[in-house]
């Protein structure tokens, strides 16, 4: 085990923003992660995993322990009956493992094109974009146990997957470490369009999975969700809230006291529905190109706060407290943040 000291973690993020770790070591194998977990117990210090840093925020003082960047690679393709069974480890690049599907013709994570991070991370969060889920698809998780200290897994139903959330960010957390996850795709299948903006792009047409996935990540770039070095918009943690699920109700009355005949909105299940987190921050004041500081709202997604240049974490959590405070204030919703917060 190579274990390094003082690491600066900003690197490491998307929004490149944070402090140094402790200690730093990357797992590129099942093994080296058990070992880094024993020493860190050996030593008394607290371990946090980190991925492909696309969903963190990593405060300015840093985490005072040992971060472990997960590095298992490899895809496998397995055909079982008329479906193909797709094994990747968890330090796969999430977009160029739905780019090597797509180009096997293999169907069911099309829609989740360009986002960025690994396949580590997408059933923590349960990835979604563009009507599609990765619960849609996932059979089952290869884990490292962190209670019992063993190599286990754990089916679709056992992960527990509700709209962004599994036991990895809620009922287990920190329990678990990803390992490998394990997809059912279907050869020769049809695209998944029930977005609207995908509706509308094809106006009803019949795309193919490689159309389906360049539109996609057509549509991310608009709005400066796909990373990219020459855009500062895409300096972030992408969609920075999660869509509240609200009442219909509730969601009635703030269109009455709007003055709307309706808001925004999509169905979610019984009496709920999902109101768009973008919309409420644009209705609280938070227009895309608001600046706080060396923190900001991306000129092209609101629901995107970027890091200008040189921010600090502290000045990305002051703009999202600003938000959170507004949107509250005003409608009486709390937005709930997607990212991790790691040091804080």
């Amino acid at each position: 085990m190579e274990i390094l000291q003082n690491i600066l973690l900003a690197p490491f993020t998307t929004i490149a923003v944070g402090g140094p770790a402790k200690y730093f070591s990357r797992a590129r194998t099942a093994a080296e992660l058990v070992d880094l977990f024993g020493w860190a117990r050996s030593k008394g210090e607290n371990v946090f995993v980190l991925g492909g840093g696309s969903n963190v925020l990593v405060s300015d003082a840093g985490f005072d322990g040992l971060v472990v960047k997960i590095e298992i690679s490899g895809i496998n393709f397995d055909v079982v009956g008329d479906t193909v069974l797709v094994t990747a480890g968890a330090g796969v690049d999430w977009d160029g493992f739905v780019r090597e599907c797509v180009d096997r013709d293999l169907a069911g994570v099309e829609c989740l094109s360009g986002i960025p991070g690994n396949v580590g991370g997408t059933p923590v969060q349960n990835v979604g974009a563009y009507g599609q889920e990765v619960s849609e698809t996932i059979v089952r998780v290869r884990c490292f146990d962190r209670a019992a200290g063993t190599i286990v897994e754990l089916s679709n139903d056992e992960c527990g997957f509700e709209y962004r959330k599994s036991i990895f960010n809620t009922s287990e957390r920190e329990r678990y470490v990803v390992l490998w996850v394990v997809f059912r795709l279907v050869p020769g299948g049809q695209p998944k369009i029930v977005y609207k903006d995908l509706q509308q792009r094809f106006s009803g047409g019949a795309p193919s999975l490689r159309e389906a996935r360049e539109t996609v990540i057509a549509i991310r770039r608009e709005k400066s969700m796909v990373i990219d070095p020459t855009d500062p918009n895409s300096r972030s943690a992408g969609s920075f809230f999660k869509n509240p699920i609200v009442s219909t109700s509730v969601a009635d009355s703030i269109a009455e006291e709007l003055k709307l005949d309706s808001i925004p909105q999509f169905a979610a299940g019984d009496d709920d529905v999902k109101i768009p987190a973008a919309w409420l921050i644009e209705q609280a004041g938070f227009r895309k190109g608001f600046i706080l500081g060396n923190a900001g709202i991306s000129t092209n997604h609101s629901l995107a706060i970027i890091n200008r240049g040189s921010a600090t974490s502290a000045e990305i959590v002051a703009l999202k407290d600003l938000t959170q405070k507004s949107v509250l204030d005003k409608f009486g919703i709390r937005l709930q943040p997607e990212p991790i917060f790691i040091g804080f």
